[in-house]
């Protein structure tokens, strides 16, 4: 059990190095996730020294998240995804929810069968799929929990610019709600940094980020801009980056114009709050000096792009993470050929 505790807070020190270096580092994530397992099986540990009562009402609370939680979750995701095809569309992205809760029955079907045969090689198929799951997993609760916990960081005073970064339009022309939500916050960012001040006395810049995609009939800047300067936004204080077609470009070109007209300056962006995370992490490899904020998005729309947000996330590192997959099915296969 101290053993527990010890590791625990090892890691818990090393994420408090790593959020004072730099907090957009997806590093972090991962220390606090396990700092927060390794404080769990500590407590677990000890809970045999637990009040009469109290570890056995442990262990059925337990029992109950391991066996219906999944079940629940499952059929969580899978209602999500129906209500997304039908507000949304069935575009692949739109599908994530709805096939990760049928992958989720389909995986405990799987399951009940290896346990019910006398497939050894079933056995094995399922226990290296559930560690491939388990992984990616904790990966995946890392992210999230960081994630919300990096969207409540303190607005920053002293920056030069608000970048809002675009997103498509409808219609081709047309600024959509999602994208209204992030010009909406991110005026409201440029109104704070505007009454707060800066000691040098130059006004805040509004960049809005956005090119144009193949089935849009302008750039997504100029429709944001026109968004903005219909309800009253200063034109002197909004400047226009047309080329980015990636969220990449929107950080590299948007540093661009900063380096451009205030060398050295820092900003805040504004995108959705599934996405900021990821946003943050793409400035610091890109090399803006830029806290991200995320304006709201509806609740049925969160998981999906949430987990299309990660799926970034986990591609971007893909050689510890591919690797560490295909570790995982070589050493099933190993022991199936053991055998």
């Amino acid at each position: 059990m101290s053993y527990a505790f010890a590791v625990a807070a090892v890691f818990l020190l090393l994420f408090a190095i790593g959020v004072g270096r730099d907090r957009r580092r997806f590093g972090n994530a991962v220390l606090l996730g396990l700092s927060v397992t390794f404080l769990g099986i500590g407590l677990l540990a000890g809970v045999e020294d637990a009040p009469p009562g109290v570890a056995e009402t442990v262990m059925i609370c337990g029992l109950l998240v391991l066996g219906v939680g999944p079940v629940v979750l499952a059929g969580l995701l899978t209602a999500n995804g129906v209500k997304m095809v039908r507000k949304e569309g069935r575009s692949p992205a739109n599908l994530l929810s709805l096939l990760a809760g049928l992958g989720m029955f389909a995986v405990m079907v799987l399951a009940a069968t290896a346990a019910a045969t006398d497939s050894w090689a079933l056995r094995i198929a399922v226990v290296t799929l559930l560690l491939i799951l388990g992984y990616v997993s904790f990966l995946f609760v890392c992210f999230v929990g960081y994630a919300f916990l990096y969207g409540r960081l303190r607005l920053r005073r002293d920056a030069d610019y608000v970048v809002v970064l675009g997103s498509g339009l409808t219609g081709g022309s047309r600024v959509p709600p999602l994208l209204a939500s992030r010009l909406d916050r991110g005026r409201e960012v440029h109104e704070r940094l505007a009454a707060h001040g800066r000691r040098d006395g130059a006004p805040p810049v509004l960049i809005v980020s956005g090119g144009q995609g193949p089935d849009e009939e302008v750039p997504e800047s100029h429709a944001m801009a026109d968004y903005l300067l219909e309800r009253g936004f200063p034109a002197d204080a909004l400047v226009r980056e047309d080329r980015s077609r990636t969220t990449e470009e929107n950080m590299l070109f948007s540093r661009e114009l900063m380096e451009r007209d205030r060398p050295g300056s820092s900003c805040v962006i504004v995108t959705n709050n599934y996405h900021a995370f990821r946003a943050a992490i793409l400035a610091r490899r890109t090399g803006v000096d830029g806290q991200v904020v995320g304006a709201p998005t509806a609740g049925y729309f969160l998981p999906s792009a949430t987990m299309r947000e990660f799926a970034a996330v986990f591609l971007q590192y893909k050689v510890v993470n591919l690797g560490t997959l295909g570790a995982l099915i070589l050493l099933g296969a190993l022991v199936w050929a053991s055998r």
